[in-house]
């Protein structure tokens, strides 16, 4: 018997896609790829591959409700979805097809692990990903917030001509595809340790650790803050990195002393500009000061310290 395939597509609106994406991981649906051409990086593209026999026409029709209120959240509609009915082919190689080297700030670039490095990308920072289908690829606002920051940190601690984050130790809560600690590693950090709840993230990480060469000092357990806090062994870090959604990091600041140090510093995005006021109360609260210091689109990065 032949395995067919459904491919959904939706537009992924900035709002939406890692709100989309958390839901069909939820839903059992972990062959889930976001794509964009590196020219047009605000214009991204949700994919999934979901297998015939699993979902015919009134199990559709009820994916399509389980997801509209995720638009709802934000006053908005949902994209329309669109279903291709394909033979059983390697999916991975479906979606790898879209995704090319992608430079961010002036020093990084992501690239996937089965290409080369194109010859006018020599001179960056390489972070090598092959996440499999659970994961995007590094395209979200809130990513390269992320990695515009580590960029900027390396360039204050370091020297105009050698930026480096001098051999800090760093702490990734909700590591996803691992591509956060990956960058701090080739700017200098000497470790990073992670933790993420969804398994196939722990799995994706350490299979990027090991792509990157850095599976030596990227270590990643599965589990939240409380896990994170024991593989830190009482020595929280230096650097923190926390790209999740907003109202989970309210959920967790609480905890957040236990993974970074007094005078370290925490780098938060995964929220919209609209929320930060009430997360900087929040974080007021647990002792930390916290500036909304970038943003793009409708997406912020925060930075935190000691109050």
């Amino acid at each position: 018997m032949t395995l067919s395939w459904w491919r959904l597509e939706l537009p992924a609106l900035p709002e939406l896609e890692e709100s989309l994406v958390w839901k069909l991981n939820a839903l059992g649906i972990p062959r889930v790829a976001l794509r964009h051409r590196p020219e047009a990086p605000d214009q991204r593209q949700l994919v999934a591959w979901l297998p015939e026999a699993d979902w015919p026409e009134p199990e559709r029709r009820q994916l399509e409700h389980a997801l509209a209120p995720l638009a709802d959240t934000f006053g908005l509609t949902l994209p329309p979805l669109t279903w291709e009915l394909q033979d059983d082919e390697d999916w991975s190689l479906s979606w790898k097809q879209h995704w090319q080297a992608d430079p961010v700030g002036q020093r990084l670039l992501i690239l996937p692990a089965w290409l080369d490095l194109p010859p006018e990308h020599a001179d960056r920072l390489v972070i090598r990903m092959d996440p499999g289908s659970a994961f995007g690829t590094g395209s979200h606002p809130t990513t390269r917030l992320c990695l515009e920051a580590l960029e900027q940190l390396a360039n204050q601690r370091g020297s105009s001509e050698a930026p480096d984050l001098g051999s800090i130790r760093v702490a990734d809560l909700g590591c996803g595809s691992g591509i956060l600690g990956i960058a701090a590693l080739l700017q200098g950090a000497s470790s990073v340790t992670a933790a993420d709840t969804d398994s196939l993230a722990v799995r994706a990480t350490r299979d990027n650790a090991l792509v990157s060469g850095f599976a030596d000092r990227f270590t990643v357990e599965l589990g939240s803050v409380e896990r994170l806090a024991e593989q830190l062994e009482g020595r929280p870090a230096d650097l923190l990195l926390c790209n999740i959604l907003a109202p989970v990091i309210e959920a967790l600041c609480p905890a957040f002393h236990t993974v970074l140090a007094p005078d370290g510093l925490g780098l938060l995005s995964g929220l919209l500009v609209e929320q930060a006021p009430r997360l900087q109360q929040a974080l007021a609260e647990e002792g930390w000061q916290a500036e909304l210091s970038a943003q793009q689109s409708q997406w912020g990065l925060m930075t935190i310290r000691r109050l």
